[in-house]
């Protein structure tokens, strides 16, 4: 299955020119730990880094840094890691864990955002079909139970 098809198309977006306190407001509003940072190029809004609560908390609220003078560009990660749309879920999960990371962007043909995609969105996806695959054996029992009796 493609990733396009399970990530979050609805991705909290923000300029790098916004500052700190505008982001951590939109994760609060939006109830998210990250939000994406894009830039628009020809009508296409492509994804440049990512900021996380994690971030803002470790690198400005534990240094005392006085938060209504930072860009989000100050903070952000730049080295954004991203797969394609029809990559595949094994694939990447395999990409995340060799980086070493929890969330990873979607993106198109043309790099444009098309969505996010978390460690607990694939827990999600593949606990309920660990599930299903326990309810098969369960309804196996039943049956060689009933055809027995």
């Amino acid at each position: 299955m493609p990733v396009g098809e399970i990530c979050n198309r609805e991705v909290v977006i923000i300029n790098k020119k916004e500052g700190i306190l505008d982001a951590a407001r939109l994760m609060r509003d939006h109830h998210v730990g990250d939000v994406i940072v894009v830039e628009e190029k020809d009508t296409r809004v492509i994804p440049v880094g990512i900021l996380t609560d994690r971030d803002i908390v470790v690198e400005l609220i534990a240094k005392d840094v006085p938060l209504d003078s930072v860009l989000v560009e100050d903070v952000m990660s730049d080295d954004l890691v991203s797969v394609r749309e029809d990559m595949g879920i094994w694939d990447t999960i395999q990409c995340m864990r060799r980086k070493g990371i929890r969330r990873v962007v979607v993106t198109g043909d043309k790099d444009q955002l098309v969505g996010i995609l978390s460690s607990d969105d694939l827990i999600d996806l593949l606990s309920g079909e660990l599930m299903d695959l326990v309810k098969t054996f369960m309804r196996e029992q039943i049956r060689e139970k009933e055809t027995k009796e």
